[in-house]
């Protein structure tokens, strides 16, 4: 019976709830417990757990921690390596030569593992009851039984923590779709179809196909009904997470070339290469603090993102310099020289760090997830990254819109001469814009390094989406960017449900290929004399 490793649970509620009948361990029942075979065990195992007897419990305790041994008729509970008590007398007894360990299979530990959740439900320890109430409920899902009704309806009652009660109340309804009472397989019926909960389908598919009652039937159907359209729902918030989640990303890592290529112009095939190194600042950043102030770990991202930024801004600077600032208008050679300086830094990550992708650890505050309607999990980390993104693109905005900064990149970026002739220092401009869309490359670095392996490669699987979303919401465009980026992302993870990760992919391609020949602007059009320019 796929549910006999239960038993010994529900025999330990019993003990516990005072069911129990008086029993002392006897020297057959220890020696068969210890070394008998597997259904002798368990049977015993089951008895010893519904007695109560201290030295039985004693037994099962030492059994489940591999310290007791078999010493001819003896079964010793082990002290240390030369000394054990007798399971049946408590008799200190002195190891011999010929003492052999008690072999715990897997069946045996999973009934002792149950009885050990019996008791444990009735404790004191939260997360132990937890554990027990889950452990219930999921035997309750696969083969309910009414007669343990009695039991869960006593542990109810006791002083339960939350979530084991949760659990417990499922596992309850689950049982009494056992009942012969019909009242109670209708309340049971409706009380799991408000639940909400897609793992106990089966149970009440399985029940409707037995069910004899018209109106319990009509309940079950009912009940059946409402979890798939709960699941349907689950599963369309569900991609549309992971599209938010996946333009996020995507807006992250364009959001800088929107400055350098969609406001400068400049065709900078090395932003990959910077979304790289503030991936690397951050496992620089984690390293220092995991060594020498472990006890603020948990806030090491906080230290790496203004890292990761003046580090990626820094490299900008000196490529804006040194190399791109004698390439302006020529947009052949600056694609030719940012891809050489792509394979100087990429080979240069190799040589100081090795060629092998490092991990960068989530903090506590970015770890698991929340669980929403049953069945739809979101992760923190993702979440963050969704919130990180819309920061960096409000501060963005902000600064390009509303700050001296801003208004002479605008001008240098829309007529530069004017701008030259207004007193404006259009080299230390280019300098700055270009810095800055570095940075949120850097930033971009960061956050992904929160949900991936970090390696020199990193920023080729960004470079060519990055180009699509400026490209694609218009070059220049910040508001085009974000659509681009957001719709890019949910696109790609609808398609992906219907026609798998590759043709999906084939299928965002074509459609920006279709996009830009009806519409080379993209989504928004420039306006102005930079248009006419």
């Amino acid at each position: 019976m796929k549910t006999e490793w239960l038993r010994p649970l529900c025999l330990g509620l019993a003990l516990w709830l005072g069911m129990g009948a008086a029993h002392a361990l006897t020297p057959a029942e220890a020696l068969t417990l210890a070394a008998g075979d597997s259904d002798e065990r368990i049977a015993t195992l089951n008895q010893l757990a519904a007695a109560g007897d201290a030295k039985g419990l004693a037994l099962i305790q030492a059994l489940s921690s591999d310290a007791v041994k078999v010493q001819g008729e003896q079964v010793l509970i082990v002290a240390d390596d030369r000394s054990a008590t007798d399971a049946v007398t408590g008799a200190v007894v002195t190891l011999g030569e010929n003492a052999e360990d008690a072999i715990v299979n897997n069946r045996l530990r999973g009934a002792l593992e149950a009885a050990q959740a019996g008791r444990d439900l009735f404790g004191t320890d939260p997360a132990l009851q937890r554990e027990a109430a889950t452990l219930l409920q999921r035997a309750a899902f696969e083969e309910p039984d009414a007669s343990q009704l009695p039991l869960v309806e006593k542990a109810l009652a006791g002083n339960l923590d939350p979530a084991a009660r949760d659990s417990l109340t499922l596992a309850r309804a689950a049982m009494q779709l056992a009942s012969d009472d019909e009242a109670q397989r209708l309340a049971a019926a409706q009380t799991l179809g408000e639940m909400g909960q897609p793992a106990l389908r089966p149970l009440l598919a399985a029940q409707l196909e037995a069910e004899s009652s018209a109106a319990v039937k009509a309940a079950l159907s009912a009940a059946i009904s409402s979890l798939d359209r709960s699941l349907a729902v689950s599963n369309a918030l569900s991609q549309a997470f992971t599209g938010i989640s996946l333009g996020s990303i995507l807006l992250l890592a364009a959001l800088g070339l929107a400055i350098t290529y969609g406001l400068m112009g400049v065709i900078n095939m090395a932003h990959g290469e910077l979304i790289m190194i503030g991936a690397y600042a951050t496992w620089l950043v984690q390293a220092l603090f995991k060594n020498a102030l472990p006890g603020l770990f948990d806030w090491y991202l906080l230290a790496a993102l203004p890292v990761a930024f003046i580090t990626a801004a820094l490299v900008g600077a000196a490529m804006e310099r040194t190399v791109i600032r004698f390439l302006y208008g020529r947009p052949l050679e600056t694609l030719l020289a940012t891809w050489g300086i792509s394979l100087v830094l990429m080979q240069g990550v190799r040589s100081l760090f090795g060629a092998q992708n490092v991990g960068v650890e989530n903090p506590s505050w970015m770890s698991g997830s929340v669980t929403l309607l049953g069945n739809l999990t979101l992760p923190w980390n993702r979440i963050i990254i969704i919130a990180f993104a819309a920061a960096v693109l409000v501060g963005v905005t902000l600064l390009i819109t509303r700050t001296r900064l801003g208004l002479f990149v605008r001008g240098v970026t829309q007529n530069r001469p004017m701008a030259s002739c207004m007193g404006v220092n259009t080299a230390r401009i280019d300098t700055y814009a270009f810095a800055l869309g570095s940075g949120i490359a850097g930033l971009a670095g960061c956050a992904l390094s929160q949900i991936g392996n970090v390696g020199p490669d990193l920023g080729q699987n960004y470079i060519v989406d990055s180009f699509m979303v400026v490209v694609l919401g218009g070059v220049g465009q910040l508001a085009g960017t974000v659509y681009a980026a957001l719709g890019l992302g949910l696109l790609n993870k609808l398609l992906e449900g219907w026609a798998g990760a590759v043709l999906a992919k084939i299928a965002v391609l074509v459609f920006i290929i279709v996009f830009i020949q009806k519409r080379p602007q993209g989504i928004f059009a420039m306006k102005g004399r930079s248009a006419e320019a």
